[in-house]
C-alpha cells in the first residue's frame, strides 16, 4: 500500500453500520494516528498533542459518530476555522436503510438514537442529525454495495497516495432502473443514444467490448457530448482544487448499466486521464443482468 500524505487529517463520520470501523483499521495501516470516538471539541487537542508527540508530518485520522450528539455544530466550526492548522478531509460513510438495518440485526447491536424504538428510528434520526455533516463532506462513499475489501480499497485509493493532494475522479457507469448513485457529484444520462440492446449482434456484449463501444460512440451527439462534458469537467477540477475539494463522482447511466454508459464512461475516463487527471472508470451494474 501506498503512504499517507504528510501532515494530513482526515475526519471520518457517517451511519452506524456504514464501515467507519473498517475505514479507521486501513487508515491506520496507511500510517494515520488514529483516535475513534472523538468528541470535535478535542480536535484541536489532539492534533496539538501528536503534533508534539510525533511531529507536524504525522497523519492524523479522527472518527466522529453520533454518539458526539451536540458536537457535531463544533466539528463544522473547527473545520470551517482551520482550528487545527491542518489541511482537512471530511469522509462521510452512508448505505441504504435496509444494508444498515441488515448490518445492525447481524451484529445483534442496537442504534444508538434507537432509544427503545425500532433499528429503522433510530437510523432515521442519525441521518437527520448528519445531514449537515453529509452536506459538507469532501468525500461520501456509499458502502451499499461494497464488502469490507472493497472499501479499504476505495479509502487506500483516495489516502494512500502521496499524490493525495490532486484531484481524484471517480466515473461511474451505472443503470437507472437500479437507482441513482447516491455518492454522485454528477450525474449524466446516455439514454439519448440508441441502445445497442436492439442490436442483435450487440446485445450480448459490453460496453467494454469494442464493436458496442465503436458503435456508441459513433452515434449522432455522441461525439458533440463527450467533447463538451469533459470541458464542463475540466473547469469544474480546477474549481474544486481551488476550493480544496479533491474527490468528484460523475455517474453515467443508461437503461441497464450495461452498453452505453460503460463506453461512454470508459470514454469520458480516457480523455480526463489524457489531460493529466487522475481518473478510473467503475462499472457499477455491469454483470447484473
Amino acid at each position: 500500500m501506498g503512504t499517507a500524505q504528510s501532515g494530513e487529517m482526515v475526519v471520518v463520520t457517517g451511519m452506524t453500520g456504514a464501515g467507519r470501523s473498517t475505514a479507521a483499521k486501513e487508515l491506520e495501516d496507511l500510517g494515520f494516528y488514529v483516535v475513534d470516538n472523538l468528541p470535535p471539541s478535542l480536535l484541536g487537542d489532539v492534533v496539538r498533542l501528536v503534533d508534539e508527540s510525533r511531529g507536524t508530518e504525522q497523519p492524523v485520522a479522527v472518527v466522529v459518530d453520533v454518539r458526539s450528539g451536540s458536537f457535531f455544530q463544533t466539528l463544522q466550526a473547527n473545520l470551517a476555522k482551520g482550528a487545527t492548522g491542518r489541511r482537512a478531509t471530511l469522509l462521510f460513510l452512508e448505505a441504504t436503510d435496509e444494508v444498515l438495518v441488515r448490518r445492525q440485526e447481524a451484529a445483534r447491536r442496537p442504534h444508538p438514537l434507537q432509544a427503545g424504538g425500532r433499528l429503522l428510528d433510530g437510523l432515521q434520526r442519525e441521518r437527520e442529525v448528519l445531514a449537515g455533516l453529509r452536506g459538507a463532506a469532501d468525500l461520501v462513499i456509499d458502502t451499499t454495495a461494497l464488502n469490507v475489501h472493497q472499501l479499504t480499497d476505495r479509502i487506500a485509493e483516495a489516502f494512500g497516495s502521496p499524490e493525495a493532494i490532486r484531484l481524484k475522479v471517480s466515473v461511474v457507469s451505472f443503470g437507472f432502473k437500479y437507482g441513482i448513485p447516491v455518492d454522485a457529484d454528477f450525474v449524466a444520462d446516455m439514454r439519448f443514444l440508441p441502445n445497442p440492446y436492439w442490436v442483435p449482434e450487440l446485445r450480448p456484449g459490453t460496453g467494454m467490448d469494442a464493436a458496442v463501444a465503436d458503435y456508441v460512440k459513433r452515434q449522432p451527439g455522441a461525439e458533440e457530448f463527450l467533447e463538451r462534458y469533459v470541458e464542463l469537467l475540466r473547469g469544474v477540477a480546477a474549481g474544486y482544487l481551488r476550493e480544496g475539494k479533491r474527490f468528484v463522482q460523475v455517474a453515467v447511466g443508461c437503461t441497464g448499466g450495461k452498453h452505453r454508459s460503460v463506453a461512454m464512461s470508459e470514454e469520458i475516463a480516457r480523455r480526463l486521464a489524457a489531460e493529466g487527471i487522475e481518473t478510473r472508470a467503475v462499472h457499477r451494474d455491469l454483470g447484473r443482468e
